[in-house]
């Protein structure tokens, strides 16, 4: 009976600990995104706006183009993601006529 009350706030921590473990993770790889973008990529904003990085200053401050000749100045902390053009998106498949047999033995290294 005296060991439920230590178990119930074990069980209490563990997935606390867990969640802000699993936080910190995602707040790099955010910080590492913002810090290696770069002229020209496509972005996404916090905010949901698609547009293309213009300029870049030391201060934490980017600018972005939302329209030909439109140039906006952000934080770069608004920058959620950056967007894949289409064109480099390769989507050749190799072994699209394989039959499921000759799949099985390819994957089987026969």
């Amino acid at each position: 009976m005296e060991l439920i009350f230590p178990l119930l706030i074990l069980a209490l921590l563990v997935p606390m600990f867990l969640g802000i473990r699993r936080q910190k993770k995602e707040m790099q790889k955010t910080t590492e995104l913002q810090d290696a973008l770069k002229i020209g990529d496509r972005v996404m904003t916090t905010a949901g706006l698609h547009a293309t990085v213009a300029g870049l200053d030391d201060d934490g401050t980017i600018d972005l183009e939302i329209a030909p000749g439109v140039v906006t100045t952000w934080s770069r902390m608004v920058v959620r993601e950056r967007l894949v053009d289409e064109d480099d998106i390769d989507d050749t498949v190799e072994h699209a006529d394989e039959t499921p047999d000759e799949t099985q033995r390819r994957l089987n290294g026969e």
